[in-house]
């Protein structure tokens, strides 16, 4: 695979023609193209890093794709782990910084080819061009299920998404390599897919919410014959792995375009696939409170992480989820006769339960939307001691701040429960509690650390390293060692 003279079907694009400079690229990212070249590989900069530079925006990250197995860019890095199974990828590692580098793919055919033997023999480095074809295996409805098939520059670029995602910067001359007038899109502010809209979306129907998201992300429209199967072909999501779509819903929903996505997302019909549950309780007015609790939590979203602050996920979801899980509880406080502290702890179970069905949403985040929606009965004992000692819980500022929202939203007594938990904050009692809990917090943290981590140096290195490997020593069998060994142990 090693390179020789390239040729493609690209309209090339001249360093002096296009604005992408080497100082917009990451370092590390430079030196993995340069590697991959110099050990006689094509390597270029390709999809979503060119696409934001050249609309002036920041690169989140930088991928690179080469001709080189993933095998064959593992042996050129040291730093370089493989990952994937639907796809093989090579991340070479810089601290933090990771950049992935993919082999380019190529076309392939049904899965009911035969495979002989003599084929698998011969994957060693590179599949041979019969084998490649073999290699990728699809669903009956069309998804691609497994797809190491490698292949050349032209035939990745086909396999490319988005026409704006088809550029590739060339480390060797500088050039940009533009297969699907991707240029010409950016410039107009069209989302394109590369290739028939249904075939693309049924290999992998992650694609409608990307198209929606790079819609939202760099405020342009989506074209008509791309935007037209959406409307189909939603339920293809559910094949969707939910581990999958729970990383898709955190794309969506955490970007700083939650409620832009959100709005889309309705449009198409693909929001039920995500949170069917909530899908249930919205009418699509705007004034009812279900409707209204959406709009201000995104929007609300939305300022925090465009103004850098962090957001959390659990809260997001406890948000989305509360007027189902109040609907439900009512319903099974109503049919079964359950009082109604019970009826609300069978419903939390019921719609988390539906919840990680469509979406698998990890432990640690329905834990904290239990706490969340218990908290909510807990803020409304306003008597006696107990409001101190809801300030002095670790959770107190995620309950307080959904109490705020719902407040917003409702009014009315809920507003009255608000200021009330405002002011008791403001008082010298409350700050005293607050500052009991963010102690007690730390000393939590502090006492759970693992043996050895303290900050007790006394009790850890160099000293106690050296006793130990001595007593180690002492515990080998003597044998037939030197004086010198005996004299040393």
């Amino acid at each position: 695979m090693r390179s020789a003279s390239v040729e493609h079907h690209a309209t090339i694009i001249p360093r002096d023609q296009h604005p992408i400079s080497r100082k917009q690229i990451s370092p590390n990212a430079l030196k993995v193209l340069y590697r991959l070249k110099d050990n006689g590989y094509e390597a270029y900069l390709v999809g979503g890093c060119i696409r934001d530079i050249l609309l002036g925006l920041q690169p989140k990250d930088f991928d690179v794709v080469t001709n080189a197995t993933p095998e064959q860019v593992k042996a050129c890095f040291s730093n370089c782990r493989l990952i994937g199974r639907r796809f093989r990828l090579a991340h070479i590692m810089f601290g933090r910084e990771i950049i992935e580098v993919a082999t380019m793919r190529g076309h392939h055919q049904s899965s009911d080819d035969d495979v002989t033997s003599v084929d698998i023999e011969q994957k060693q480095e590179q599949p041979s061009p019969a084998v490649a074809k073999k290699i990728s295996k699809q669903s009956d409805e069309g998804q691609l299920l497994r797809d190491n098939v490698y292949g050349t520059i032209d035939e990745d670029a086909e396999r490319r998404d988005f026409t704006i995602n088809s550029l590739y910067y060339d480390i060797r001359n500088f050039d940009l390599l533009d297969f699907a007038n991707g240029m010409a899109d950016i410039e107009k502010g069209v989302i394109d897919l590369i290739g028939d809209p249904e075939t693309r979306y049924r290999e992998d129907p992650v694609r409608m919410l990307r198209a929606v998201r790079f819609a939202t992300k760099l405020n342009m429209t989506i074209a008509k014959r791309t935007e037209s199967p959406i409307y189909e072909l939603g339920h293809l999501l559910r094949n969707i792995p939910p581990a999958r779509l729970f990383d898709e819903s955190l794309k969506l929903l955490l970007s700083g375009k939650a409620l832009a996505n959100f709005e889309m997302m309705r449009h198409y019909g693909l929001f039920k696939y995500f949170f069917p549950a909530a899908e249930q309780v919205l009418t699509g007015n705007p004034e009812d409170k279900e409707e209204r609790m959406m709009k201000l939590m995104f929007t609300n979203t939305d300022t925090r992480i465009n103004a850098d602050k962090s957001i959390s996920p659990a809260f997001v979801l406890a948000a989305i989820y509360w007027y189902p899980l109040e609907a439900h509880a009512q319903e099974l406080e109503l049919e079964s006769g359950l009082s109604p502290y019970d009826a609300f702890q069978l419903a939390i179970n019921d719609i988390l339960h539906r919840a990680v069905q469509s979406v698998a949403i990890p432990k640690r985040f329905t834990a904290n939307m239990r706490d969340i929606w218990n908290s909510q009965h807990r803020l409304r004992k306003t008597q006696g001691k107990r409001p101190l000692q809801m300030l002095e819980n670790a959770r107190f500022r995620a309950a307080y701040d959904f109490l705020l929202l719902r407040a917003e939203i409702e009014g009315g007594e809920l507003e009255e429960i608000a200021d009330f938990w405002t002011h008791l904050q403001e008082t010298d009692e409350g700050k005293r509690a607050m500052a009991d809990a963010k102690r007690n917090a730390g000393q939590r943290r502090f006492e759970g650390r693992p043996e050895g981590r303290s900050d007790d140096r006394s009790k850890s290195g160099p000293k106690r390293n050296a006793k130990y490997r001595s007593n180690r020593r002492k515990k080998k069998p003597s044998g037939n060692r030197s004086s010198k060994s005996n004299n040393e142990s």
